[in-house]
């Protein structure tokens, strides 16, 4: 997470200007926990609990979603970020904004895979089965925190809300990544594609489908020998080409890759002719090692901080 020292992101800072607010970090670091254990564990009451937590989402660090306990629902928190990069203002710096979207496993809009395959929400497999094509139209896919097949697609449709007088830099694209085994096999190569409106932007070789040892998020019920965790991979998209995990891939530039499009398309797939033929897996919120889906964070630098950044005395400056 990168955050500019600025007014903009005061609830980040005053968020973590709190013992009780820093023990909860220290606590759901640990694992996720329902709020009345927290308030147990730190000898408070579930009113002042929330309180803290409420800052804490504020400032993005902690997320909270309702679960089924025993005779209610019960309030489950958990720690979304893990670290932070600040930035500070210096002479020339022209100010960066984001546009942000969270894409959920589930909600792909076309696919075209082959078994195995199989997807499961946070609390049960969907459509009842494994290796089954039909389930990913089930009605229930769009709850769906993991999915994997052995080879094929899925693509999702991201809305794009840069407006004209921004200028885009760079886009990021980050998730939770493996290959797919019987069961689960962390010496299992697969090479995994990546196409952007079209565009085929590069290829991320995935080392193996990682079981054995529990994702931090993935939930009890899920059998321990099949796949767990993936790793966190990172495209960016920037004016000198496609780099994956800080590697070029291709040349492709933004310039490239229709970035202006209203509606973005992104497609990761195993190729019938990929030199490793090892399968996919996505994990999403509820799964594997990090607590996220699919993240498009794109870069853009808008119209006022343009026009500044070309006045002489801003040049001056550089």
């Amino acid at each position: 997470m990168e955050k500019i020292v600025s007014e903009s992101n005061l609830p980040l800072f005053e968020a973590l200007a709190s013992n009780v607010r820093i023990k909860i970090i220290e606590l759901l670091g640990q694992q996720p926990m329902i709020m009345k254990d927290l308030a147990s564990a730190l000898g408070l009451s579930n009113s002042i609990i929330t309180m803290h937590v409420k800052k804490l989402e504020r400032a993005d660090l902690v997320r909270t979603e309702m679960i089924p306990g025993k005779g209610a629902s019960q309030k489950l928190c958990t720690l979304v970020a893990e670290r932070i990069e600040l930035v500070f203002p210096s002479k020339g710096l022209i100010p960066r904004n984001f546009h942000v979207s969270n894409i959920p496993i589930g909600h792909f809009t076309d696919f075209e895979v082959k078994p195995t395959c199989g997807l499961a929400s946070k609390y049960k497999i969907i459509g009842g089965g494994f290796d089954d094509p039909r389930y990913f139209l089930d009605t229930e896919r769009v709850d769906a925190k993991i999915l994997w097949f052995s080879q094929g697609y899925v693509t999702y449709k991201i809305a794009n809300y840069l407006l004209p007088d921004e200028e885009p830099e760079e886009l990021e694209i980050s998730m939770e990544l493996a290959s797919e085994a019987p069961l689960s096999n962390e010496h299992w190569p697969s090479d995994i594609s990546f196409a952007f409106n079209g565009v085929d932007i590069g290829k991320w070789t995935s080392p193996g489908d990682f079981g054995g040892t529990r994702g931090k998020h993935t939930p009890e019920w899920w059998d321990i020998n099949m796949n767990q965790y993936g790793l966190l991979v990172h495209i960016r998209i920037n004016e000198d080409g496609t780099f994956i995990e800080g590697t070029k891939v291709s040349d492709y530039t933004i310039r490239d890759v229709h970035i202006r499009k209203l509606q973005w398309d992104f497609t990761l797939s195993v190729k019938e002719d990929a030199k490793n033929l090892g399968g996919l897996t996505i994990y999403g919120t509820g799964f594997g090692n990090y607590y996220q889906d699919i993240v498009f964070k794109l870069t853009y630098i808008s119209g006022a901080a343009k026009s500044f950044s070309t006045r002489p005395e801003a040049l001056e400056l550089s």
